[in-house]
């Protein structure tokens, strides 16, 4: 017999009613209730801090309350719970948790064939119903308002089915509170690399209140599509050319808690954080800090530093771990961030080179290549050449709108200084305006502000240069390192072989070496108004395929170039969950004593050991 559904775990599922007794040998509601399950499911939030979320409760709930139709009993399918333990098993590793034994695929779900249905139906009921225009408009219009989380969804999905040839959508992950951190990608090949194509992304709202970013990227996806359809030679020149990654929305938990308020209010932090109470924009790990350490040492690289075990201890947000991972995923070599509450371009180093000093000029060792990105795109920003001290951002005028990051207020954890130190990407941040969530009737004039200076940064990818690095026999050398003379920081090759590297006008000595290999030296000169990268290939040799007498020489010059810690590139990447202290032989994980305090039945089913 169907009964009511009343579990407060599981009452935003797709279904309404549920049946007695359950597959786990539950009678009632308060037996489930008072079962350890139930109670896993309620708190697996937390424990996986945001990751899989909803996802894992709503799976759990349609085994723990199965669907009832009919006096019928209809069992979830097996393709989701599989499709969902091949993505959260990391997350459950990385607390030392076992996978739970009644979400077991083959034995509490069913086949398409058997009539089974999918839980998770709701969580991308956003992504699917159509938003029709008014009457009389075209499919170019672009509505100039601010967009809700499924509005937002819309128009990106709309905008990738009217450009299905050069767009898609993906997702990076999930927020705190379950939303898709939803990209849109143009490019020649959508969804693939294609070799010496350099990889863009823009990030939006990263503080859930710094709305404008969102609004643009927004709109820059629905331009980027119209033009091409229309045919503008710049716009196709540039989604053939570039794989080009939009993600409007970094922190939508947030926007919705500022959105709440509205447009216009006076509170500048209601919204900032995620869910969490985290700034995303201090939640990257620190490895400026470590930078500066280890600049002091002659011989020791100071690119690819690897991720400290201890970040992994505290509380990293589920967004912070989505782009991270993104990062790792794609050979970002060029980034931006769009922020709110003045009117300026910064670029790393975000944190002071000395401690004490809240405002310190600290700059990489690009810093010339760094202004060029950041003029990029104030020189062509009306409001950022206006020669007013008194408007929005006019402090920054003497500096012509653009500012080393830590010169203006030094602070850690932010995600460019990441992406320079970590990665290949070169990331600036831009200021949009002084109003962080703009009325409706300003966004319009924004996006006529914005949209020349967003397509001026796109351009900026094809400055430098690029080429392959591939051995004797053609074969693609990954994780080759580019080296430049004079500039103390290093890019590698993508895994096909290909590379990029952002240069200044100028003549540079560029290196290509990788162990096991000689290095291979060419003088390269980049003349002031080329606006193409120049292609500069490397061909290496094996160690061992000179005259003998030449080995020493070679072996001492790869010596020379070797760091005295492991390459980063050789090391294994660092699981995106383990924030966790090892445990000691024999004893239980930390989360084991909440269980054991809250139910009688001790789940030993979540143990591992």
């Amino acid at each position: 017999t169907c009964v009511d559904l009343r579990l407060t775990t599981c009452a935003d599922g797709t279904y309404n009613r549920t049946t007695f007794p359950t597959a786990l040998d539950h009678w009632s509601c308060e037996a489930v209730e008072a079962s350890s399950e139930y109670i896993l499911l309620s708190v697996l939030h937390h424990l996986l801090e945001g990751q899989c979320n909803p996802d894992l409760r709503l799976l759990g709930c349609a085994v723990l309350a199965p669907r009832c139709e009919g006096s019928r009993v209809r069992r979830p399918c097996r393709r989701v719970c599989q499709g969902l333990q091949e993505a959260c098993q990391p997350a459950f590793d990385a607390i030392d948790m076992a996978w739970p034994y009644f979400l077991d695929c083959t034995r509490y779900f069913a086949s398409e064939e058997e009539g089974c249905f999918d839980p998770l139906e709701q969580l991308r009921g956003d992504l699917e119903p159509e938003e029709v225009l008014p009457s009389g408009l075209p499919p170019t219009f672009i509505r100039f308002a601010h967009h809700s989380y499924a509005q937002m969804v819309r128009v990106l999905k709309r905008t990738a089915a009217r450009c299905a040839q050069v767009a898609k959508t993906y997702s990076i992950g999930r927020s705190f509170d379950g939303k898709d951190l939803l990209v849109i990608e143009f490019s020649g090949r959508p969804g693939q690399h294609e070799l010496m194509e350099p990889e863009v992304k823009l990030i939006g709202n990263i503080h859930g209140n710094e709305v404008a970013g969102r609004e643009m990227l927004i709109y820059l996806a629905q331009y980027l599509c119209s033009e091409y359809l229309l045919g503008n030679p710049r716009v196709q020149r540039l989604l053939n050319t570039s794989r080009i990654h939009l993600l409007p929305s970094m922190n939508p938990d947030g926007y919705e808690v500022a959105a709440a308020e509205g447009a216009g209010y006076n509170g500048w932090t209601s919204g900032r954080q995620n869910a969490q109470n985290l700034d995303l924009n201090r939640n990257f790990p620190d490895l400026t800090s470590e930078y500066y350490r280890l600049a002091v040492e002659r011989g020791v690289r100071t690119d690819h530093i690897p991720i400290p075990q201890h970040y992994w201890w505290g509380k990293v947000a589920p967004e912070t771990k989505a782009v991270m991972k993104w990062m790792r995923t794609i050979p970002f070599m060029l980034s931006a961030s769009l922020h709110g509450g003045d009117l300026v371009v910064s670029y790393p180093f975000d944190l002071s080179k000395h401690p004490l000093e809240e405002k310190m000029f600290s700059p990489t060792p690009d810093e010339k290549m760094f202004k060029l990105l950041a003029r990029a795109y104030a020189d062509v920003h009306p409001m950022m050449m206006d020669r007013s001290e008194h408007r929005c951002g006019g402090n920054f005028l003497k500096q012509g709108s653009i500012i080393n990051g830590a010169d203006w207020y030094s602070f850690t954890g932010g995600m460019s200084d990441f992406n320079y130190l970590h990665t290949n990407c070169f990331e600036i941040t831009v200021e949009l305006g002084c109003t962080k969530f703009p009325p409706e009737e300003a966004l319009y004039r924004l996006w006529q502000h914005n949209k020349e200076p967003l397509l001026s940064f796109l351009e900026m990818a094809h400055r430098g240069i690029k080429g392959m690095v591939v051995d004797r026999f053609g074969k693609p050398v990954k994780n080759a390192r580019i080296v430049v003379r004079g500039i103390r920081h290093d890019v590698t090759t993508a895994p096909d072989g290909d590379y990029w590297r952002l240069l200044p006008p100028g003549s540079h000595v560029v290196i290509a070496q990788a162990p096991g290999y000689a290095k291979v030296m060419k003088r390269v000169t980049i003349p002031l108004r080329m606006k193409r990268a120049g292609r500069v290939d490397f061909i290496l040799q094996p160690l061992g395929a000179g005259p003998k007498k030449s080995l020493p020489t070679l072996q001492r010059a790869v010596t020379r170039f070797q760091a005295p810690r492991r390459d980063p590139a050789e090391q294994d990447p660092e699981p995106l969950g383990a924030h966790r202290l090892p445990l000691a032989r024999g004893s239980k994980p930390w989360w084991w004593s909440y269980f054991t305090s809250l139910t009688a039945h001790r789940p030993r089913w979540l143990l591992k050991y």
